[in-house]
C-alpha cells in the first residue's frame, strides 16, 4: 500500500486497501471503486445463486461462479434450461453453460424473437431478475456497500435472499 503524506513517497506494507476486497474500478462510473453482483433466479423470482466481484469483471467471466455457488439440488429429471442476457453471447458463457449441463437459451445479438406477421412472440423476461435485484435492493445495507469484507457483504446479501424465500412461502401458504 502506498500513502502518500509530508510531500514523500511512503510505502506501508502492512495496510490494507480502505475500500476493501472484491471491489474494482467501475468502468462506467469515471473508475471508482465498485462492486458487482451476479444473481440467478428460478422462474418465479426466488435467488437460488448470488456471487461479488469487482465492478470491473465482466460478467461472463462470473457466470461459472454463479453456476457453481447454487444452494438447491438440481433435481434428476429432464434438462435444465437456462435462459440469459445477449451479453453471454460468446465463447466463453457457452463453455460456463455447456461444462455444468444446462440446456442454454441465449438470443445472438440483433435478433428477436418474431412470429410469422414480425410481432414479438415471447419477449424477453429480464423483469424476472431484475425484480428480485429491486427486492434486494430494498435493503439499505445491500444497496450501498458498506462493508469492507466481501464475505460480510455476501452474508448480507445471503440473508436477504432467505428473507425473499421466507415471504415468498408464506404467500403461497395463504
Amino acid at each position: 500500500m502506498v500513502w502518500i503524506g509530508s510531500g514523500r513517497l511512503q510505502i506501508v506494507p502492512w495496510a490494507k486497501p480502505v475500500w476493501g476486497d472484491s471491489t474494482g474500478r467501475n468502468p462506467t462510473d469515471r473508475g471508482k471503486a465498485g462492486s458487482k453482483r451476479s444473481l440467478l433466479v428460478d422462474r418465479g423470482g426466488g435467488p437460488l445463486s448470488v456471487v461479488v466481484a469487482g465492478a470491473n469483471v465482466h460478467d461472463t467471466k462470473l457466470l461459472a461462479l454463479t453456476l457453481d455457488s447454487i444452494v438447491v439440488e438440481r433435481p434428476d429429471a429432464g434438462i435444465e434450461h437456462l435462459c440469459l442476457d445477449k451479453g453471454y453471447d460468446n465463447p466463453t458463457g457457452h463453455g460456463a453453460v455447456a461444462a455444468h449441463g444446462y440446456q442454454v437459451h441465449i438470443r445472438r445479438i440483433g435478433e428477436e424473437k418474431l412470429d410469422s406477421r414480425g410481432v414479438k412472440r415471447y419477449p424477453a423476461r429480464r423483469w424476472v431478475v431484475e425484480r428480485t435485484l429491486a427486492w434486494l435492493s430494498k435493503c439499505r445495507a445491500i444497496l450501498v456497500r458498506y462493508d469492507k469484507k466481501a464475505s460480510n457483504y455476501i452474508g448480507l446479501i445471503q440473508l436477504a435472499c432467505a428473507l425473499i424465500w421466507h415471504r415468498r412461502q408464506r404467500q403461497l401458504r395463504v
